[in-house]
């Protein structure tokens, strides 16, 4: 592999991975990979480190900003260009590049079999909290439980200034599933990023409120930024493509949290006939020696699947952590 791929992998913290390597050098020509190590700055300040004409620059960022690996700020009427600032980012960006090859998702999810597993527990160690945590689905909540704000995926929705929908990048390279593909909601500054690159479709609240609802019905999980301040996304995961569930699942890594809530299935209503088993991706239900349908609460990710499709409406939601579960904002 050419040192600038390997260097540009090595700004994402992944210098020994030769498939992040290999993805730099399927979305960067030897110019634009020159670009992208002398970032930050503006356009004018790239185009004299480069020795190129600025407005060449200006065409050449615009490209790296569509394939998902340039993000623009502007303040004061000034626009800085930085290059994608980690692996998440590099990954949710530039899977959803327009005229990504199929060479190019391949790798990616190469990528996410072979290393991902190691990467990921790596990160469970070095960072005190996770990334992202799970948000019950809606369903009611027995009364005497707060949900707050931030854990309400209706009341994020409807708070809302701006939301766009992206296909799920887990889901189009992965290819593990049949389920809705167009499914993953960006709110405010991530909607506004989407919408500016052309990979995203505004929606209305109404429409956006639909594709929560048959996101439950296909069984995938709310996931958002692990903060109270919920203002980039909402991922509608499945268990077999998605970052975090398989590797949570498969490997007990801890890269994901979940919600401040627990089944709890009432055995006077229950009648045994195990969807909720089925529904339940963690193990966290169970059918005991007596034929009683219980809960794992240690296991239990709150997203309240189980809940949603229950015919004897036997499974409610209860708190199980209180309200200051949820950090103010990230590694706080």
């Amino acid at each position: 592999m050419e040192p600038i791929y390997t260097e540009l992998a090595t700004r994402i913290g992944l210098g020994q991975s030769e498939r992040i390597a290999g993805l730099f050098r399927l979305i960067a020509n030897n110019t634009e990979a020159k670009l992208l190590l002398a970032l930050p700055g503006t356009a004018h300040e790239i185009a004299n480190v480069l020795n190129l004409p600025e407005p060449e620059v200006g065409l050449m960022l615009q490209g790296l900003f569509v394939k998902g690996v340039v993000f623009p700020s502007t303040k004061s009427g000034v626009t800085k260009y930085k290059m994608c600032r980690d692996l998440v980012q590099f990954h949710d960006a530039s899977i959803l590049w327009p005229d990504a090859p199929r060479e190019f998702l391949d790798l990616w999810q190469d990528f996410m079999e072979e290393e991902w597993p190691d990467v990921a527990r790596n990160f469970n160690k070095i960072f005190p909290r996770p990334f992202t945590r799970v948000i019950p689905v809606g369903v009611s909540i027995e009364a005497k439980t707060h949900v707050l704000a931030f854990e309400d995926v209706r009341e994020i929705i409807e708070k809302a200034n701006v939301i766009s929908v992206t296909k799920c990048t887990c889901r189009l390279t992965a290819r593990k599933c049949d389920r809705t593909l167009e499914a993953c909601l960006q709110i405010n500054r991530g909607a506004e990023y989407n919408i500016a690159r052309g990979t995203g479709r505004q929606l209305t609240k109404d429409e956006a409120l639909g594709i929560v609802r048959k996101a439950e019905e296909d069984g995938l999980i709310h996931v958002v930024m692990n903060k109270q301040n919920v203002d980039q996304f909402i991922c509608n995961c499945c268990p077999c493509c998605c970052q975090t569930m398989p590797v949570l699942i498969k490997h007990n890594i801890s890269v994901i949290e979940p919600s401040r809530f627990a089944a709890r299935i009432d055995p006077e209503l229950c009648t045994g006939c195990g969807i909720c088993l089925d529904r339940c991706y963690f193990g966290a239900i169970a059918v005991s020696e007596d034929d009683t349908t219980c809960v794992d609460t240690s296991k239990c990710m709150g997203c309240g699947l189980c809940q949603v499709t229950c015919p004897a409406e036997a499974i409610s939601m209860v708190e199980t952590r209180g309200a200051d579960f949820v950090p103010e904002k990230l590694f706080n």
